[in-house]
């Protein structure tokens, strides 16, 4: 595909994936059905991934008074780059431009031990950015953001393994996704006062992630002025398929948000101790992550994001009882199933219609006589008639493999 077939604002609003509208605003997409169907699908295996890995899930809330900001420092640093602040009462409350305050104050809640820690603490949440408008893409760059954001607070003999963890995530989503890593960035300040002045805490954690990279292997670029303004990171880089870059995924080595907020933890000894934030994002927000798969894949999903992972085709009317009993059980054992019965078109015709599903069950008369189901790939191959049990089971096993892989013989 050229550069402008692969764009995903045209497949987007050609795919029915998401759209925009004019009375709801620049840089705020709304998504349909068959890409909340995709989005949903990424959301629920990231806090899968996450759970296996010892997170805790949390939902905080998108306002907050202006004073959290100013302690955490977004205002003195990042304010620019948020919504103007609303007046309620007395008070000021803003839209965060980030979950991290927010997930501070959830861990100085409570009293933590050191046995408790590392305390991972997961949110796929909403976060608002006041983009230029020039600066707006599609789903690249948007002003209401929902990112896959996790802070983890632990000891500093943890940083590493954390760090390292979070390193190990972010691949095997990268391969779950189908996704290639353009390069890898150790992202550092850069002259002026964006950035929290406290050079100490600068030098120990750049070198902390330096050691975390040379032991992971990965060949790495550094970029002066990348950094986040209380911290470096590293950033996993993205290319769009005109070879413009996108940072997607990032790890960070916080030292100044526990001590802005007073979080303490009870060591061994009985004193009180600071913990270290590690943040980290998986699969970075939502909407770039999917603005990335739409081009990446042209709307042909892997089997297991699929908006629709199998299309039943009855050959006519005489076969709608055995293509909805087939339906309900690819339902059954959680495949995305829907029927395409006769009255849409021509079996050719909606055959075409169907081109972007992995798979296209065809039940003709002898199809149905049999119990059996004409399975035709989205590649193009077709399999050897059988029966419907076995055709679901086969279907089902390749979704759950999630690969890129449609048929094994």
């Amino acid at each position: 595909m050229s550069e402008i077939q692969h764009d995903h604002r045209r497949l987007g609003r050609e795919l029915e994936l998401f759209d925009t509208d004019p009375l709801i605003g620049a840089g705020l997409p709304y998504w349909l059905p068959d890409g909340a169907v995709v989005r949903h699908t990424i959301e629920e295996y990231i806090r899968s991934a996450e759970r296996r890995a010892g997170y805790q899930h949390v939902y905080s809330p998108v306002l907050g008074k202006r004073e959290l900001y100013e302690i955490s420092g977004h205002w003195q640093h990042y304010s620019e780059d948020m919504f103007p602040p609303m007046d309620l009462g007395a008070e000021q409350v803003v839209l965060r431009p980030s979950l991290c305050p927010t997930h501070a104050l959830i861990y100085r809640s409570r009293a933590h031990s050191y046995r408790e820690l590392p305390l991972r603490m997961a949110e796929i949440g909403a976060m608002y950015r006041s983009e230029m408008s020039g600066a707006l893409g599609g789903l690249t760059r948007v002003r209401a953001i929902t990112l896959n954001d996790a802070h983890i607070f632990c000891t500093l003999d943890q940083v590493p393994a954390e760090a390292q963890d979070a390193l190990r995530m972010i691949r095997e989503a990268y391969e779950a996704l189908g996704i290639e890593a353009a390069r890898v960035r150790l992202s550092l300040p850069g002259p002026g006062g964006k950035y929290v002045d406290k050079p100490e805490m600068w030098e120990r954690a750049t070198r902390m992630l330096r050691e975390v990279l040379d032991a992971s292997g990965m060949d790495y670029v550094e970029a002066e002025g990348e950094a986040a303004f209380y911290g470096p990171k590293i950033d996993i880089q993205i290319a769009d398929p005109a070879g413009r870059e996108a940072t997607l995924s990032t790890v960070q080595i916080d030292f100044h948000q526990p001590e802005q907020f007073g979080l303490e933890y009870i060591g061994a000894d009985g004193a009180r101790h600071r913990p270290v934030m590690v943040h980290r994002s998986i699969v970075g927000s939502l909407e770039r992550v999917m603005a990335h798969l739409i081009e990446q894949h042209g709307g042909a999903f892997p089997a297991w994001l699929a908006p629709v992972q199998v299309a039943v085709l009855p050959v006519g009317a005489d076969e709608a009882a055995a293509a909805r009993a087939f339906h309900e059980q690819c339902l059954d054992l959680g495949l995305r199933s829907q029927v395409m019965d006769p009255e849409r078109g021509s079996l050719g015709a909606r055959i075409r219609e169907a081109r972007l599903v992995p798979y296209q069950a065809v039940i003709g008369g002898r199809e149905a006589a049999a119990g059996a189901v004409a399975i035709r790939l989205r590649d193009g191959r077709k399999a050897e008639p059988m029966s419907v049990a076995e055709a679901g089971k086969r279907i089902a096993e390749r979704v759950a493999a999630r690969g890129e892989v449609l048929w094994v013989e």
